[in-house]
């Protein structure tokens, strides 16, 4: 029996007996599992889950039950049942989700403590935790909190533009406060702060990054282009999607009747991925941004905050997840201009999509991960293999394959940036990065992820240091004559 109370328990701890002398070692996980998704105690239990027993149940109870209302506050709801296992009594207390958070435990010197569960430890909630639990608490969220900024004083030419855009409805000045945007007395909410033109919440930022390799490096020597982002919401989604497109490379295979593209990542799935990020990541975080971070077998979004739920997404089906949100006005908002769907569907799209990819299989299955304060999603790059390194001199290069050859040069397989940039590199040897940067009209980090790609593919050299240095375009290794018209 007691293997199935265990396996009924989405968390628990087990006691081998009660300790009256220092409660606190059971009291803690009260407060924890309160202030969480609930959880079961098992008094008479050791740590293998075997039954050892109580010996004297009904007087155990009794100081669990006094101990419980002297010591945490607000009273949470629990369940305290004897039971019988092989001739020995044990006693489960089973602690309700508390609905008025954050639930304290007071000690006889009355400094007291919040508690959530970290893994199977009962650790004392951190403080943007124990705010987030304070508005739970008195059913309020963050992006319904009212600041001191008064909506008169900022502009929303971006919103009123996106949304117009995409609901071919106008923006009224009656909707900011019909959206939660703005208060009766004309401030503005953290939701409306978050949608300004202007930037006035300091960690609306967005982090990109496209490194070489399969791991994370220094960004001088290991980053191939990184973009940092700030200011209003709609602004980080529009430009942190526009960054991995710009590294999503979309290969092409040509079919009998037509032409079949095989990008990296599916568009639909980076854009979920993204919108899930920045809706539902935990503004009270301070110093935390959203990390965008791209390899060569993988794209990895992550946001601050975990479930809102207090649960761990690897222990959850996403095919019956229930649409749970931390920002609902931000998520109505968006659910209104078409990127987001208020049924929390999200992750299942983003699964969805991705597995509409050409080439997809199992192997490419997308991730997730949380803990308390952070919500990773790993999108695979459905076109990479650990052998495509030492295959890069086949004609399945760079967007849908190179074609080289001596007389003709580079015929085809190269986008546009990538012909401008050896264009430049061939006629000017001298050229830097930035020179290039400024003459094609990008930054010098594209620029240098452009040439990175075409040094592993064996076009460009570089001979010579980096100042004094020169550029060397090659084909089938030798040097690159360009066809005179």
């Amino acid at each position: 029996m007691i293997h199935s109370l265990i396996t009924e328990a989405t968390e628990c701890d087990f006691k081998i007996a009660l300790e009256k002398d220092k409660p606190i070692s059971w009291l803690k996980s009260v407060s924890a599992f309160a202030n969480g998704i609930g959880g079961t105690l098992f008094f008479g239990v050791d740590n293998d889950g075997k039954p050892v027993g109580l010996t004297d149940a009904q007087s155990d109870a009794e100081f669990i039950s006094r101990r419980i209302k002297d010591r945490i506050a607000p009273l949470p709801s629990f369940v305290l049942t004897p039971h019988s296992e092989k001739d020995k009594t044990i006693l489960t207390l089973e602690v309700k989700v508390g609905r008025n958070t954050p639930y304290y435990y007071s000690p006889d010197n009355g400094v007291k403590r919040a508690y959530i569960r970290i893994g199977n430890e009962s650790v004392i909630a951190p403080d943007y935790i124990l705010n987030e639990l304070i508005l739970k608490g008195t059913n309020r969220t963050f992006d319904t909190t009212t600041t001191a900024y008064k909506k008169e004083n900022y502009s929303f030419t971006l919103l009123e533009a996106t949304y117009r855009q995409r609901t071919k409805l106008r923006f009224d000045s009656t909707d900011y406060k019909s959206f939660g945007l703005e208060n009766d007395d004309g401030y503005l909410t953290l939701a409306g702060s978050l949608l300004t033109d202007q930037h006035i919440v300091y960690n609306a930022r967005v982090f990109c990054t496209r490194w070489r390799g399969l791991e994370m490096g220094s960004l001088d020597e290991d980053a191939l282009d990184d973009k940092e982002y700030e200011g209003n919401l709609i602004h980080l989604l529009l430009n942190a999607c526009d960054f991995v497109k710009l590294h999503n490379q979309v290969r092409f295979e040509k079919a009998p009747t037509e032409r079949i593209d095989k990008p990296d990542y599916a568009e639909r799935a980076v854009l979920e991925a993204i919108v899930n990020a920045l809706i539902h990541r935990d503004w009270l975080i301070q110093g935390a941004e959203v990390h965008i971070n791209i390899y060569d077998d993988r794209c990895e979004i992550s946001s601050p905050g975990g479930m809102y739920s207090g649960k761990i997404i690897q222990e959850l089906d996403i095919n019956k997840l229930k649409s749970e949100r931390r920002n609902p006005v931000i998520a109505d908002l968006f659910h209104r201009m078409k990127w987001m769907d208020r049924r929390g569907s999200g992750l299942r799209k983003i699964v969805n999509e991705t597995k509409k990819l050409y080439g997809y299989s199992d192997k490419f299955t997308t991730e997730f991960y949380s803990t308390h304060s952070s919500f990773t999603v790993v999108l695979k790059n459905v076109n990479y293999s650990a052998s495509q390194t030492a295959n890069r001199n086949d004609d399945c290069g760079i967007n849908g394959g190179l074609k080289r050859g001596l007389n003709g040069g580079i015929k085809r397989g190269l986008n546009e940036m990538q012909q401008n940039i050896i264009n430049l590199l061939f006629e000017n040897p001298l050229i830097t990065t930035q020179e290039v940067a400024d003459t094609i009209g990008t930054t010098r980090r594209s620029v240098d992820y452009h040439i990175g790609k075409m040094k592993n593919e064996g076009l460009v050299e570089r001979e010579g240091a980096k100042k004094n240095g020169r550029w060397i375009v090659k084909a089938d290794k030798e040097v690159y004559i360009k066809k005179k018209r």
